[in-house]
């Protein structure tokens, strides 16, 4: 069987597959959407070496909120050791600062550095061609639609 003909079987079982009654469950089709994005992303970041959840790190610590590693972990659904390792690795590079907290100086926040802000510009590029990538069965307006959606679910 060649490389050709293995894909379009997986294809047309794929195609197979869409009429089934999990293609109606909303917790579906959110963790397909996102394991498709996930990839896409991960694969325009890699230039940047960068993954998603690296990338995540970065624009909030650019958000001018000056958010804290708890913060961080609350908001991105982590363990606050993966945050730990994720700001090391982007301090490390000299993509981000750590700094006491100003209403709890035992309280880490985590800034973007001047370099870090530059990468960003760059990364949010190719991460914006991918998510038009993963979205490209939708029109501009239904792209939109559908993040309205997806915030008013999360934070009702």
């Amino acid at each position: 069987m060649t490389v050709e003909t293995q894909g379009a079987d997986q294809a047309a079982a794929g195609d197979k597959l869409i009429t089934a009654p999990i293609t109606n469950d909303a917790g579906f089709l959110l963790a397909k959407l996102r394991a498709t994005g996930s990839v896409l992303n991960n694969k325009a970041l890699a230039e940047f070496d960068l993954k998603e959840r690296s990338y995540s790190v970065l624009i909030l610590a650019n958000s001018g909120l000056e958010p804290t590693q708890r913060e961080l972990a609350d908001f991105l659904s982590l363990d606050p050791s993966q945050i730990v390792s994720l700001v090391d690795e982007l301090e490390k590079r000299g993509l981000v600062a750590r700094a006491a907290g100003k209403q709890d100086r035992r309280a880490k926040t985590v800034t973007a550095t001047a370099k870090g802000s530059r990468l960003l510009a760059e990364a949010a590029e190719a991460a914006h061609r991918a998510e038009a990538e993963s979205l490209a069965g939708l029109a501009e307006d239904e792209i939109v639609q559908l993040k309205a959606l997806l915030r008013k679910a999360l934070w009702p």
